[in-house]
């Protein structure tokens, strides 16, 4: 995790932090307390202060078009909050948004990337994740019943404030031309949310839309601990979500002791013209580095078929599992570098596709197969996959590599 060390919240006396109640919450269930939960954090931001949940409060949130900034160390306890996205204003709105007080900056002056270069030509006030687009390149072109043209060529990767590239999250794209290079500076200083109990009340329209109304990170150095979601309310129609937790554009992310949901599976008419299911998550991961979920599982027996594998990820590099229960392991459109130690994976397995190292290591997969090379995006790994067994390791494959995925796959992931 390039050298960076977690660590929690420090104590803190009670009258500095600050609560929802401060702010006119009643905490009873039926009161929509989602204005105030607003204002709580919009003062504790302002005031660099902790927030701290009532244990034993029930906070309900309603469908306004309002989102929770929350940027200082936030204490949900065993506090329950109840999203209901039964009537929604905006289903596009994210209910809480982890965020930094740092601002991106686009990088000027620069003109093309090269695959591998060590060092961009910049001074920049810190440590920073780069996202790097150019729109005129097309990869990860998909085939199958979920086909499209791809998305535009996009790299992230770590820089110090001299330009160094983090030989971790090396650049893998040549780019002879930049549509866009944005550097997002990293906070210093980790920012952790502890504990909470959420439930969403499911919404029932029948859409094709992804749905957010979940907990967007936003910002690098973030530890998200013991959280709890649970779903209810599926019926026989309902739209795909995003991800409770949606972890996009940062670096240095843990997500620790923590149950998730899978969400049900519902169908939609594909590019292809025939039904496929529409993939719905409950954690999703786009553009970011260094991400670690480390006991994390889920609350739904993860051999439920009738359950939509719990992950999906884009662009990322150095993804991890340790010590995790879940339903699948999914990348995209390209991970590189990944590691699944002392895990148990169910029914969707591992997918992949992309680049660097993949090592799976003490962890038990009941899948059709052991590992997935996704066909809808090529069946390629350019690197080495490894399977671990102590004290001896197998290279099962190098460089790119082709294998044969399920119909569940090719119907669209």
């Amino acid at each position: 995790m390039s050298g960076v060390v977690f660590v929690g919240c420090d104590a803190t006396a009670a009258d500095k932090f600050v609560s929802y109640e401060q702010f006119g919450a009643k905490g009873d269930g039926k009161s929509d307390d989602f204005e105030a939960l607003v204002k709580a954090h919009e003062y504790a931001n302002k005031h660099g202060r902790s927030v701290k949940a009532r244990d034993g409060a029930s906070y309900y949130i309603g469908g306004a078009n309002r989102t929770i900034s929350i940027r200082t160390n936030t204490d949900f306890g065993k506090a329950r909050f109840i999203i209901d996205d039964t009537k929604l204003e905006n289903h596009n709105a994210d209910v809480f948004k982890v965020e930094s007080d740092l601002k991106p900056i686009k990088l000027k002056g620069i003109d093309s990337l090269s695959a591998g270069q060590r060092r961009i030509d910049v001074k920049l006030p810190g440590a920073c994740v780069i996202t790097a687009i150019d729109d005129t390149v097309m990869r990860f072109i998909r085939r199958g019943g979920n086909q499209n043209d791809g998305s535009p060529q996009t790299d992230t990767f770590l820089v110090d404030h001299r330009g160094n590239v983090d030989p971790d999250t090396p650049i893998i794209w040549n780019f002879k031309q930049l549509t866009s290079l944005v550097a997002m500076p990293m906070d210093r200083s980790p920012l952790t949310l502890r504990g909470g109990i959420f439930t969403t009340i499911a919404n029932s329209t029948e859409s094709t839309k992804y749905h957010a109304r979940g907990m967007a990170i936003r910002r690098s150095n973030v530890v998200v601990d013991k959280l709890q979601h649970h779903i209810t309310g599926e019926g026989k129609h309902g739209p795909p979500y995003r991800g409770f937790i949606n972890i996009s554009s940062c670096a240095n992310v843990v997500v620790r002791d923590t149950v998730l949901s899978g969400h049900k599976t519902y169908y939609k008419i594909g590019s292809a013209g025939a039904r496929v299911p529409m993939g719905s998550y409950d954690i999703s991961i786009k553009n970011s580095l260094n991400i670690a979920l480390i006991n994390v599982s889920q609350f739904n027996d993860i051999m439920d078929r009738s359950r939509w594998g719990i992950i999906g990820t884009n662009f990322c590099k150095n993804l991890s599992y340790d010590g995790c229960k879940l339903s699948r392991f999914d990348a995209h459109q390209g991970v590189t570098n990944a590691t699944i130690r002392n895990s148990s994976i169910g029914h969707m397995g591992v997918l992949l596709t992309g680049f660097g190292q993949f090592l799976i290591e003490n962890s038990t997969v009941q899948a059709k197969r052991f590992i997935n090379l996704r066909q809808d995006y090529g069946s390629t790994w350019k690197g080495d996959i490894i399977k671990r067994v102590a004290p001896l390791s197998v290279v099962l494959t190098t460089v790119s590599t082709t294998s044969v995925t399920p119909a569940t796959c090719r119907n669209g992931c």
